[in-house]
């Protein structure tokens, strides 16, 4: 996961033509680069999440939206907890990831939707098909 607490997650059609844009226009720097849908970018303390547009069937991601919020938590089952019972609507509820992270997503009173994580696991990149930037060089 990237360092920051709370993590803009945005999609664009061609992630690595977005990331190469917002490298050279803003100065942000590639972190981690997951396949061909997802990486993670670094500007001084704070992090961006660039996702594919379309997922694998071809649906837009991030439930339509093209943006999102991902944040940081330190207990996962107890933030689900008191989100459900504050009548946030589950997206998904919290699932462990190979890249070890446990997370859920909901969608706030508005509309907006948000992903919190847990790091649960310290995992190689490359167990799961990541590739940090140190490595690309």
């Amino acid at each position: 996961m990237p360092p920051s607490i709370v993590i803009p997650v945005l999609s664009y059609p061609d992630v690595g033509k977005a990331v190469e844009w917002l490298c050279r226009a803003f100065g942000f720097v590639e972190r981690l680069q997951i396949k061909n849908h997802r990486s993670q970018l670094l500007y001084e303390g704070g992090s961006l999440i660039i996702t594919e547009r379309t997922n694998t069937q071809g649906e837009v991601s991030l439930w339509g939206a093209g943006y999102s919020t991902m944040v940081r938590v330190k207990d996962i089952i107890a933030h689900y907890n008191r989100a459900k019972q504050s009548g946030a609507r589950i997206l998904s509820p919290p699932t462990d990831y190979p890249y070890g992270e446990r997370q859920y997503t909901v969608a706030d009173i508005g509309g907006y939707v948000w992903t919190f994580s847990q790091t649960i696991a310290d995992v190689d990149p490359e167990d799961w098909g990541g590739i940090l930037a140190e490595q690309q060089n």
